[in-house]
């Protein structure tokens, strides 16, 4: 009786949910379209159902409709409305950001919210947990990121991956004539990479037959509905959808099934090699602490799940952030020659550097790392790409108590916060007039003597890698794999999108962003090959 009980006030509340739901739609269907000159005035807000009319109405384009709003406040800050009085506050205002990510820290924890929408998929992994989890998981991983181990990952994995797997693949192509979708070849190279160096574990994902692994496909429907979970006006949709286990809740229940399954499996063997490595010599034991899987074994008190929860992290964190800012900035690359050209000076350039020690076997084993290092105007153009198409498009913190902003924007307790990294890209006060444009040069300062140096900005204007106590491990790790792909791909071949005159591909903002229906491209192989 209890039982059916439960499920009556379900289907009470799931119904009153429909009614609601179809109330809203009937005004939204019975109201005419606004101009789109006042689309972008801060949203009417209702009693009880907030600003739903207006957010129904601007689903589809939320990201642009949010930034179009904020570059057109004064404080480039808003708040939009939820149901029964909720409140998110928007901004793109850097002194806004720089209390919220470093000056108030304490009182901008990743917060229930996030919890909620993204436990089922990365459970209590680094980067939705908060206090005492964080710092523990953040302490250990930390040490992943040291010279030693970012030589490794150049010289070992990513140069294997780039001359075994991707150039053999890209050299076939421009043989065959062959459409590449480079999203999925690069999220395949990503794949592989951030598995060999955090987990020791070789998935063989980027081969020639380019086929789609299970794994593969559970892991980007999960994160895909994940993120459709936390963007939701009305979460009571998807909670009684979850509890049901109906449509895409369902899906996300199997999806995330898969996907733990194959970390499972990662977890059981690295931890039967640290063992074996544990209980054999001194330098044996030193080898069971190469990679970030091994230093959580070996650190104790931490069970499977965990680790589990750790390698899923690890997996988004390093596959579809670099592979979303390198698929953006060859499609950039190809529609600005002017910029590719200096990026290929510069790469040939550091090839002759390198190439003049050539006897030298001491300095060659460190010219490979250095090169990278060294390659200034690509790291701008990088940086450039992210600004205009940021792997992360938005990042929510909930406060733990109530706050004033810099700006004077007030917010209690439990309100989210979200500071709005694609808007903050297209902001004219921190860019200037011409934002709109490619250009890697504003990241440059140039010497008397004519040399270009990379200029770094203010973290909190420029929040791609986080900033203050969060700000992300793998910023120079991801750094250098993009340049050695760059300067790999770019010495050998041409890259061609395979599109139609005027065509622009779409920004989808998803826990990480990528670009709808991919990038189809063809790859030409330079008359002579740079060296």
């Amino acid at each position: 009786m209890l039982e059916l009980s439960q499920f009556a006030l379900v289907g009470l509340l799931f119904l009153a949910f429909l009614l609601l739901y179809s109330t809203i739609k009937f005004f939204l269907i019975s109201h005419k379209k606004l101009p789109l000159s006042s689309q972008t005035h801060l949203p009417k807000s209702y009693p009880i159902i907030g600003s739903s009319l207006a957010f129904l109405k601007q689903q589809k384009g939320f990201l642009t409709w949010t930034s179009d709003i904020l570059q057109s406040s004064p404080s480039a800050t808003f708040v939009l409305h939820r149901p029964l009085g909720n409140r998110n506050v928007f901004t793109a205002n850097p002194a806004n950001v720089e209390h919220i990510l470093k000056t108030h820290f304490h009182n901008y924890p990743k917060g229930k919210l996030i919890d909620s929408c993204l436990g089922d998929l990365l459970g209590k992994g680094l980067f939705i947990v908060d206090g005492q989890k964080w710092k523990f998981q953040r302490k250990i991983a930390s040490h992943e990121f040291n010279s030693r181990s970012l030589r490794k990952f150049v010289e070992q994995v990513v140069d294997t991956e780039l001359s075994s797997r991707l150039m053999p693949i890209l050299s076939d192509a421009a043989k065959n004539r062959t459409v590449l979708d480079l999203q999925d070849i690069l999220k395949r190279f990503a794949f592989d990479n951030i598995c060999r160096i955090s987990f020791g574990y070789d998935p063989g994902y980027l081969s020639a037959s380019l086929t789609k692994t299970q794994f593969a496909v559970a892991f980007e429907k999960a994160a895909m509905i994940s993120a459709q979970r936390f963007r939701s006006f009305f979460p009571l949709l998807w909670k009684l959808k979850r509890f049901l286990q109906i449509g895409s809740e369902k899906q996300l229940t199997l999806a995330v099934s898969e996907v733990r399954e194959l970390a499972r499996a990662i977890v059981k063997e690295k931890k039967t090699e640290v063992e074996h490595l544990n209980d054999s010599s001194s330098s044996m034991k030193e080898a069971a602490n190469l990679d970030l899987l091994s230093r959580f074994m070996n650190s104790g008190h931490i069970d499977e799940n965990l680790l589990i929860d750790i390698v899923i992290s690890f997996i988004l964190a390093g596959q579809d952030t670099t592979s979303a800012a390198l698929t953006w900035l060859f499609w950039l690359l190809s529609k600005n020659p002017d910029v590719e050209v200096e990026v290929l000076k510069e790469i040939t350039t550091t090839a002759s550097a390198g190439n003049n020690h050539e006897d030298d076997n001491d300095h060659q084993r460190h010219s490979v790392l250095d090169e990278v290092k060294g390659m200034e105007y690509t790291h701008a153009a990088l940086c450039e790409s992210m600004r205009l198409y940021p792997p992360v498009s938005m990042d929510t913190k909930e406060a733990a108590g109530d706050d004033v902003l810099p700006d004077g924007t007030e917010v209690k307790k439990g309100t989210r916060v979200t500071y709005h990294l694609y808007a903050m890209g297209r902001s004219e006060k921190i860019w200037g007039k011409h934002w709109a444009e490619f250009r890697p040069e504003r990241w440059l300062a140039v010497s008397e003597a004519g040399n270009r140096k990379f200029v770094a900005r203010d973290p909190y204007s420029y929040p791609v890698f986080q900033a203050g106590p969060r700000i992300c491990l793998g910023k120079e790790m991801a750094f250098l794999q993009m340049k050695r792909v760059v300067a790999g791909v770019l010495s050998r071949f041409r890259v061609v999108p395979v599109v139609e005159d005027g065509f622009e591909p779409v920004f989808v903002p998803s826990l990480t962003s990528m670009m709808k229906d991919g990038l189809p491209v063809r790859v030409e192989e330079r008359l002579a090959p740079m060296k």
